[in-house]
C-alpha cells in the first residue's frame, strides 16, 4: 500500500475517486530539509493532491501546486509528473507553530500550473481561500474548472494520504443523490484510518454498499528534475558578460538545487565551454 495511487469508479453513477499513499516519496522529501512540524504536514497534504490531481491529465508534462502568500509560510510548492514521480519544498520565515492555513500564509493565492511536454502551459490562479489546503483546493475547482471535487487529505510521522472524489459529467438515468452519497460516506474517514488501511480496504469501507470498479495500483516516487544540462540552459539565458563576471568575483559557479540538494560547479573552463559551443534548444518554462 506504499507509494501508490489506485483510481476506482462508480459504475452506474458519473464519479471518480483515487486514494494515494506516499512513504519513502514523502520521507525523501523531508531529508533534504529540517521543516518545522507544521510544515511538514502541509507538505505532506500538497504532495498527496499533487499526485492525485495529476492523474486528470492526459497527456505527457507535469502538474505543479503552488500556495504563496505574505505570511510566515512564504511558499508551498508540490509537482507532480505524467509518470507519477514527485518532488516538493517549502520556503518560511521565523518560527512556525500550529495555525489555519489562511494565517500561516497570510494573502494568500493558490496557482495550479499544467505543463504539456513541447506544448503552451495552462495556469489558473484564484485567491487562497478555506482552512485547509483541501478546502483551498476544492474551492479552486468550484471557481475555475467548474467540477465537483472533494478532497480529504492528511500527514504525519513519515506517511502522507489523500482521497478524491470527483464529479464527472451526468448521464439522466443516473442516481440523482449519488453525489450527495459519496461525498457524506467519504466525510466519515478518519486521519488513521486513510493513513494506515489499504486503498481497497478503504474504498470497501466507504462504499460498499456501491457498484464500484479498482484499477490496478500505479507506482509513485520522489525524483528531481534539475540536472546539469537545465544549469547550463540558465546560464545561457544570463549571458557571456554576466556569467564570466559572476565568475571573476565568486571563482567558480555553484548553483544548488533546492528540491534534491544536488550541487553543480563550473569553473572557467566550464564557462568557455559553455558559450564556445552551439546553444541547444532549450525551453524557456521556470523549472
Amino acid at each position: 500500500m506504499s507509494d501508490a495511487l489506485q483510481r476506482f469508479l462508480f459504475e452506474n453513477n458519473a464519479i471518480r475517486g483515487e486514494i494515494v499513499h506516499l512513504d519513502a516519496t514523502y520521507r525523501a522529501v523531508l531529508e533534504r530539509r529540517d521543516y518545522p512540524p507544521v510544515l511538514r504536514g502541509l507538505l505532506g497534504e500538497l504532495m498527496a493532491a499533487a499526485a492525485l490531481l495529476a492523474t486528470t491529465i492526459k497527456f505527457e508534462g507535469k502538474l505543479s501546486l503552488q500556495a504563496q502568500g505574505h505570511g510566515p509560510v512564504k511558499l508551498l510548492f508540490a509537482e507532480c509528473t505524467s509518470r507519477h514521480t514527485l518532488r516538493a519544498l517549502a520556503q518560511w520565515d521565523g518560527e512556525i507553530g500550529a495555525a489555519p492555513l489562511p494565517q500561516l500564509l497570510g494573502d494568500g493565492r493558490m496557482v495550479i500550473t499544467i505543463e504539456p511536454d513541447g506544448k503552451e502551459r495552462y495556469q489558473g490562479i484564484v485567491a487562497l481561500e478555506g482552512e485547509t489546503l483541501a478546502q483551498a483546493l476544492e474551492g479552486y475547482f468550484a471557481r475555475s474548472e467548474q467540477l465537483e471535487t472533494r478532497l480529504w487529505l492528511t500527514a504525519g510521522g513519515d506517511r502522507a494520504a489523500g482521497l478524491l472524489l470527483q464529479q464527472l459529467p451526468k448521464q439522466s438515468h443516473e442516481d440523482a443523490d449519488a453525489w450527495n452519497r459519496a461525498v457524506r460516506l467519504g466525510g466519515t474517514i478518519t486521519d488513521r484510518e486513510l493513513l494506515g488501511l489499504a486503498a481497497p480496504e478503504i474504498v470497501r469501507r466507504l462504499y460498499h454498499e456501491e457498484d464500484i470498479r479498482l484499477f490496478s495500483r500505479l507506482p509513485v516516487s520522489f525524483r528531481c528534475s534539475c540536472s546539469r544540462e537545465r544549469v547550463e540552459g540558465v546560464l545561457r539565458m544570463l549571458g557571456a558578460d554576466e556569467v564570466r563576471g559572476i565568475l571573476a568575483e565568486q571563482g567558480q559557479i555553484g548553483v544548488d538545487c533546492e528540491f534534491c540538494g544536488g550541487h553543480y560547479a563550473l569553473d572557467a573552463v566550464d564557462v568557455e565551454q559553455l558559450f564556445a559551443a552551439p546553444a541547444p534548444e532549450i525551453s524557456r518554462t521556470r523549472h
